[in-house]
């Protein structure tokens, strides 16, 4: 794979490519009629997402022997025993199941490594498109495409109006209020409506300007798109303005949060209007 050397790091690349067997792992079942479940959360869950958590689990077993994994498939792992772990894997085998099971797209494989309760990496695959996103605050931030890569940085100034990238299926009465504040101060406000962890790399990628979550999400949903979006100049902030991260805790859920470049004049506008809806 012709990739920057600044991400040639063994376990990086590996990582990559468990990303790319659960992609091809999952890609048979998609648009062919896959059996749905409903887990005792009622999230849906299908034969691709297990089947991409076998390989992802049985690949970090062999890259990473010492480092446990947190999945969203096998997550009935103990506070006190998460409680004791210094570095962990988090990880989605696939993101966005509504997404896929609708036919679309739009649905992800995630892996992150967290350490201390801070994303040190994080690897977002797009299995049909055969595109992967990779990066951490430490190595920048990388599109993969086939077998050519290159970086990709946030853009800190809106180009052509203000770009807010929302949930195609999760939005809420507060997140609409958000949005009519934020175009009375900064004008125009268009809307990239995408699903899964794609929304953080639009913005990753430079194609939009801030992602408001005022909705649901659970740990694995976005601690590797995390890591690529600080990678590229990024952050991910809740509403305290105060930075996203991934301690162990009874349950998965994240607080509300924004996902924006860290370097944007308009921070502290958005963490301010965003907090008159918490």
């Amino acid at each position: 794979m012709m990739v920057p050397v600044s991400i040639t790091a063994p376990l990086v690349l590996n990582v990559v490519d468990l990303v790319r067997q659960a992609g091809a792992a999952i890609l048979p079942y998609w648009r062919n009629n896959v059996a749905v479940t409903e887990k005792a959360d009622a999230s849906p869950v299908t034969a691709a997402d297990l089947a991409a958590h076998r390989v992802i689990s049985e690949g970090l077993a062999a890259l990473t022997p010492d480092i446990p994994v947190l999945s969203e498939e096998a997550c009935d792992i103990p506070l006190e025993e998460r409680a004791r772990w210094r570095c962990w894997w988090v990880v989605d085998p696939l993101d966005g199941t509504k997404e896929f099971i609708s036919g679309s797209e739009e649905f992800t494989v995630n892996i992150a490594l967290v350490e201390e309760g801070r994303v040190v990496f994080g690897v977002v695959g797009v299995p049909t498109r055969d595109l992967y996103y990779c990066g951490g605050t430490e190595m920048g931030a990388w599109r993969i495409r086939g077998e050519e890569g290159e970086e990709i940085n946030v853009r800190p100034t809106p180009v052509q109006g203000f770009t807010v990238v929302a949930s195609r299926r999760h939005s809420s009465p507060a997140q609409e209020q958000l949005l009519a504040g934020l175009s009375e101060h900064l004008g125009e406000i268009k809307l990239a409506s995408v699903g899964s962890s794609l929304k953080f790399c639009l913005l990753a990628e430079g194609a939009a300007d801030c992602y408001p979550r005022l909705a649901p999400t659970s740990q694995w949903d976005t601690a590797a798109a995390q890591g690529v979006l600080e990678g590229a100049g990024g952050t991910v902030l809740n509403l305290k303005g105060e930075l996203l991260t991934y301690e162990a805790r009874e349950d998965f859920l994240n607080p509300s949060f924004l996902a924006l470049p860290a370097e944007a004049h308009w921070r502290d506008t958005l963490v301010e209007l965003a907090s008159r809806q918490a």
